[in-house]
């Protein structure tokens, strides 16, 4: 499936009934949700959902929230589109039930793509579904396929299963918002905005795997 022209489908159905939907987007940092808030905000109204239990150590979580608070305090797009955002829970112990890396430890030192991130992108968009789900919002989506370390193909079928879901308990199952936010040199506008606003750019994923896989 080519998941960009999925969202230009997506994006001119929105167009044509000349009404924003809503947007539930889990993001990682402030660079990864900069050129992602820059594209979609002129067709969704978004709210940012901030659920990364696995980044570590608690200090780096902390300083990419900051980061992400203070872009969209002066980023014209955030401002433009009255983006809201949402910090989560933060339990890393979440985080290591969820890819099982205890029970598993080949998993904790496996590259970047293999099954130990792909649980991971399961354990945070999920999260941004129920999350979206319970508020009734009409998308969800992520913006973790901006960079060239994610899989985007697992990232887009964990959100295309979960809109599958049945739950009684929601009145309305969000759909999920298929992308590939690398294309259309997204990664690379996400560079410019970085050095444009002086961001701090993390030079790892975020856990300590991640961070451990840089040092060998």
């Amino acid at each position: 499936m080519n998941y960009q022209k999925e969202l230009d489908k997506t994006i001119a159905e929105i167009l044509s009934s000349g009404e924003k939907r809503t947007l539930l987007l889990h993001a990682c940092c402030g660079p990864c949700s900069s050129y992602v808030l820059e594209y979609l905000v002129k067709y969704f109204e978004i709210t940012v959902l901030y659920y990364n239990p696995n980044i570590y150590p608690p200090e780096e979580y902390q300083r990419r929230l900051f980061e992400l608070k203070d872009l969209y305090a002066k980023f014209p797009p955030a401002l433009e589109g009255n983006v809201k955002v949402i910090e989560d829970s933060y339990n890393q112990e979440d985080f290591y039930k969820a890819v099982g890396t205890r029970e598993q430890p080949e998993l904790a030192v496996e590259p970047e793509k293999g099954e130990r991130c792909r649980r991971c992108y399961e354990f945070r968009i999920r999260r941004a579904f129920n999350y979206a789900a319970q508020n009734k919002f009409d998308y969800f989506c992520t913006t973790l396929s901006i960079s060239p370390f994610k899989d985007s193909d697992k990232i887009n079928k964990i959100g295309k299963e979960l809109s599958q879901l049945q739950n009684a308990s929601y009145s309305k199952t969000p759909i999920w918002l298929y992308s590939d936010f690398k294309k259309k040199n997204g990664f690379k506008r996400s560079l410019e905005i970085s050095k444009e606003y002086d961001l701090y750019r993390q030079d790892y994923c975020g856990c300590i795997y991640s961070q451990n896989n840089m040092i060998r």
